[in-house]
């Protein structure tokens, strides 16, 4: 509660409300008015959060602004909201990049325009319930309910393959979650609650917290996506439309990542020790395996489909070596990438509006009829690179560094990831946008306007201000960090 608002309740619901709002406004007869009640939605959801920032006490790890109402009280389920500072940043990540599909959309989209703009804000309403629920069961309720946007916006607005795009996404996450359910269910029936900070002090044997850490790894591992889980990703990204792709990347994938640090890590920390070694394999197979597929891809969308991989990766290696360094930078490269990889779709989005195609060998030369644009290509292909100064390296000289700690040789082939990066993101750009114009269309294309510009800026200051001064991110993660940690250090055994 702040200023006597139940403020999470409302940075949740408020977005739903004006996604049933933009729903009224019926078919494409009344696009224009849909599009401005879910920019009106979209510019509210992100106002409403800021004071969740501006309120938030960087010196306890205690969870804030608790909302707590009974729900179901025969089986002691409550609406029960918080949130720390992990949730605090990734609940304005996804508040921002609600915005930001709403703006890309608003001239691309031409047929069921209310549909598609209701879709993304019920989507961020959902997301930030994921991010502050203490419940379990509202947790699922609002895990399981945001497949359904995302499912949509591939299967209707998406290529030519989105319905078997959109099937595979559907049916790998949600037989994750149903082993999910199942460990949910063992901790209600060992500790009577679905109280998510009960289960952080519940006793568990050693069997009881492998098998809950494996299920909540199907769940969880499939939507960061770890390696060998992955392949649903590239295919969604493909057929996705450009704003599904950026919400994906963005926003999505880091979900997983947060159910490791919300749920696994501190409900099985003994079974979280003793399968580090397995993740931190499966971790470096991503960074080094999959930053070597992205290398062959013809595909630009394919290509940063295998880069967000590669890149999660070092979200998971980062969160399994057990030190600060390694956890801060981690979560740090979950915000740097939402940001990079989010504006890198958007630029491939830029191309395919113009072009409609994706191929790399159907560009070339467009430096010289898209010089604006290039240019801010260039920026989001350095930081996703790793350039010193923007956001992508951070995170990862973080994560390098917290490696070194544990071994040497964790920390050398995550580095690789440096170098392959550099290697496919900079090798599709030369052949993208250098060169002399080779074909037609090309000769034709149109700079970025005032809409598209207004995007890419905020992208590009978002990157820069983290990568230049990372400071106000992380001194909201160190007591959270911390206390994670300490608990980890101790055993439930």
């Amino acid at each position: 509660m702040i200023f006597g608002y139940p403020l999470l309740s409302v940075v949740i619901w408020l977005p739903i409300v004006f996604g049933g709002l933009v729903l009224m406004t019926g078919n494409d007869r009344n696009a224009a008015l849909a599009r401005w009640v879910a920019l009106l939605g979209a510019v509210l959801g992100l106002l409403v959060a800021l004071p969740l920032y501006t309120g938030f006490d960087r010196m306890t790890s205690a969870m804030q602004f608790v909302e707590l109402k009974p729900w179901i009280s025969m089986f002691n389920i409550h609406y029960h909201l918080g949130m720390d500072g992990i949730s605090l940043l990734l609940i304005l990540l996804n508040c921002f990049f609600t915005l930001v599909v709403v703006i890309a959309g608003w001239q691309v989209i031409e047929k069921r325009v209310a549909q598609y703009m209701a879709s993304f804000l019920i989507m961020s309403g959902l997301i930030n319930g994921v991010f502050a629920a203490l419940d379990a069961v509202l947790f699922y309720v609002f895990w399981e309910a945001m497949l359904i946007p995302m499912f949509i916006i591939i299967g209707v607005w998406g290529g030519p393959n989105r319905v078997y795009a959109a099937l595979k996404f559907f049916l790998y996450t949600l037989l994750g979650s149903l082993l999910m359910l199942v460990a949910l269910l063992y901790l209600y029936f060992k500790s009577g609650s679905f109280n998510l900070l009960d289960y952080y002090q519940l006793p568990l044997t050693m069997n009881a917290q492998i098998l809950i850490f494996i299920a909540f790894f199907m769940a969880f591992a499939v939507k960061v996506p770890m390696f060998p889980v992955h392949t649903w990703l590239p295919d969604a990204h493909v057929e996705a439309p450009t704003g599904g792709s950026v919400i994906l990347a963005a926003i999505m994938l880091k979900v997983g990542a947060y159910g490791f640090i919300r749920f696994s890590m501190p409900i099985a920390p003994d079974a979280s020790h003793e399968l580090s070694g397995v993740m931190i394999a499966l971790s470096l197979i991503a960074v080094v395996y999959i930053g070597l597929v992205a290398l062959t891809q013809a595909d630009m969308k394919k290509l940063v489909a295998y880069s967000s991989i590669s890149h999660m990766g070092f979200v998971t290696l980062g969160l399994f070596i057990f030190n600060a360094y390694g956890m801060e930078g981690a979560i740090l490269q979950m915000i740097s990438h939402g940001f990079v990889a989010g504006a890198l779709f958007l630029c491939i989005g830029v191309l395919y509006d113009r072009v409609h195609s994706r191929q790399i060998v159907d560009y070339g030369g467009v430096a010289n009829t898209m010089p604006v644009f290039a240019a801010f290509f260039m920026l989001f292909a350095m930081a996703n690179s790793g350039l010193p100064g923007t956001s992508g390296f951070v995170g990862e000289f973080m994560v390098i560094l917290g490696a070194v700690k544990v071994n040497f040789w964790f920390a050398f082939a995550a580095a690789t990831t440096m170098v392959f990066g550099a290697a496919y993101t900079l090798w599709m750009y030369k052949r993208v946008i250098f060169g002399a114009v080779a074909n037609d269309h090309v000769k034709h294309l149109r700079d970025i306007g005032g809409r598209e510009k207004l995007v890419m800026l905020s992208l590009a200051v978002a990157v820069l201000l983290v990568g230049l001064y990372p400071l106000p991110l992380s001194e909201i993660l160190h007591a959270s960090v911390n206390d994670l940690l300490v608990h980890l250090a101790r055993s439930k055994i």
